[in-house]
């Protein structure tokens, strides 16, 4: 059985918006790698690809999250 490798969003909560963005970048890359594995026939656990769309839609949301936080503040 596969381990469960992502963070959960308390934890990525508290990490500062650089290092999201970082995580992000990491994240995109990877899925980009298991995708091209995917292609061409190498990738067993095809279930990678579905876990690694929703932590990046999770660190993005996150960081958009943070960008409106100071909008709503405001207004």
């Amino acid at each position: 059985m596969a381990k469960n490798t992502t963070t959960p969003a308390k934890e990525l909560r508290e990490r500062g918006e650089a290092e999201l963005k970082s995580l992000l970048a990491t994240k995109q890359e990877e899925l980009q790698k298991v995708g091209f594995k995917h292609a061409l026939g190498q990738l067993r656990q095809t279930h990678q690809i579905k876990v690694l769309r929703r932590e990046i839609a999770r660190l993005a949301t996150l960081i958009s999250e943070r960008k409106a936080a100071p909008a709503r503040a405001q207004g």
